[in-house]
């Protein structure tokens, strides 16, 4: 097989998803499913779209999700990823927000892995993040140059 060759304008992409710990994956609360996901997923495992919808997604605030289990690493993680290889074992019938992430030629927790492992001198580093969503509210505040608007997020009890 030939080796791919990048044009100028292909997008370059700077990121390995082999030599990352699937921070995507495992930081985010949920991964929301559309129907067309739910469908691929029964085509997938052969089985009904109920069936699909019972057994790997679930209810999340009103939004239809995947199903996460406790991970070796992060807190949680989505239920089709091996743990071991760190791999998506649904790769051709993951949803469609896998499918267009991370929409860049670059990975922003792909660039914190290396950012760490460099840092801290060592290869193995896995940087612990979570990712939680929380209304905000916002203030603008009168400064000497222009108004600053100011966040403050509520505390939430976990």
């Amino acid at each position: 097989m030939a080796e791919r060759v990048i044009k100028d304008d292909q997008p370059r992409v700077y990121f390995n998803c082999n030599k990352c710990p699937a921070f995507c994956c495992s930081i985010y609360e949920r991964v929301a499913v559309s129907k067309q996901d739910i469908a691929r997923l029964a085509k997938h495992f052969g089985v009904t779209f109920a069936e699909a919808q019972k057994r790997y997604t679930t209810d999340y605030d009103g939004e239809r999700v995947l199903k996460r289990v406790k991970d070796v690493i992060f807190e949680r993680t989505c239920t089709f990823l091996d743990q071991k290889t760190r791999g998506c074992t649904i790769y051709h019938a993951r949803p469609g927000v896998c499918r267009s992430y991370p929409g860049r030629s670059r990975c922003a927790y792909y660039d914190l892995l290396r950012f760490e492992r460099v840092q801290q001198g060592d290869e193995s580093v896995v940087p612990l993040v979570k990712i939680s969503f929380r209304d905000v509210d916002e203030e603008v505040v009168d400064g000497a140059d222009e108004p600053e608007p100011i966040y403050e997020w509520d505390e939430r009890e976990d």
